[in-house]
């Protein structure tokens, strides 16, 4: 039974990890440059947010697949397939939390005042700095906001990593998907164990978030 649970944190863990690194990368390059396409790149990002999670599972299985636009040269190049291992597992959490991240990031440094922005500027610092010293440290809500947001997402994600990952014990089986095949099996008593570290995980994160924020409000 702890097995799930341990699938569940690594794969969210690494996945966190990747959402943060193409966040910061991603906000960066849409709240600094202008570009042809940055409008449909944005909403390509975003679009998890809103697909049914089948769906976006069967469009990682066709883009990964085998014989998948990218699936194909992967399998050419180091004769794997990244369906049914832990990595999509890994593709499915980073894919669905990816959004929350963006958004909540990219939220609180358009909200910093420009005056900021300009004073770093008229003192000589360069864009990279200013990102990194001014605006991602006045952003440090949004980017926590985001962090959380994602976590929970990446823990609670099941359809698109049934479809792109399978149902493997030790390996893919998460916790929802845990949850679904005791339910399903009868063994209720396993499923009820498994719920409740889902709640108690997703309650933890929403009070850090919340308590987070009523912090900000009494500074």
């Amino acid at each position: 039974m702890i097995q799930p649970i341990l699938v569940s944190l690594k794969v969210a863990s690494l996945a966190l990890i990747l959402i943060i690194a193409a966040s910061l990368l991603l906000v960066r390059l849409f709240t600094e440059k202008e570009f042809r396409g940055k409008d449909t790149l944005e909403t390509l990002i975003m679009l998890p947010m809103v697909l049914p999670p089948t769906i976006l599972g069967y469009g990682l299985l066709l883009l990964f697949g085998r014989h998948g636009f990218l699936g194909k040269p992967l399998f050419a190049l180091f004769d794997a397939s990244l369906i049914f291992t832990w990595g999509a597992a890994v593709l499915a959490a980073f894919i669905v939390g990816l959004p929350l991240m963006y958004q909540s990031l990219k939220g609180g440094i358009t909200a910093i005042d420009e005056q900021y922005i300009q004073a770093a500027r008229t003192l000589g610092l360069e864009e990279e700095r200013i990102f990194w010293r001014i605006k991602l440290p006045l952003a440090r809500q949004g980017f926590i906001s985001g962090l959380a947001l994602a976590l929970a997402r990446a823990l609670g994600e099941f359809g698109a990593t049934l479809m792109v990952a399978g149902n493997i014990p030790g390996k893919t089986q998460t916790v929802p998907i845990a949850i679904y095949f005791a339910v399903e099996a009868g063994r209720y008593q396993e499923a009820n164990i498994l719920l409740g570290f889902m709640l108690l995980s997703s309650l933890g994160l929403i009070y850090f978030i919340t308590s987070k924020r009523r912090g900000r409000r009494t500074c």
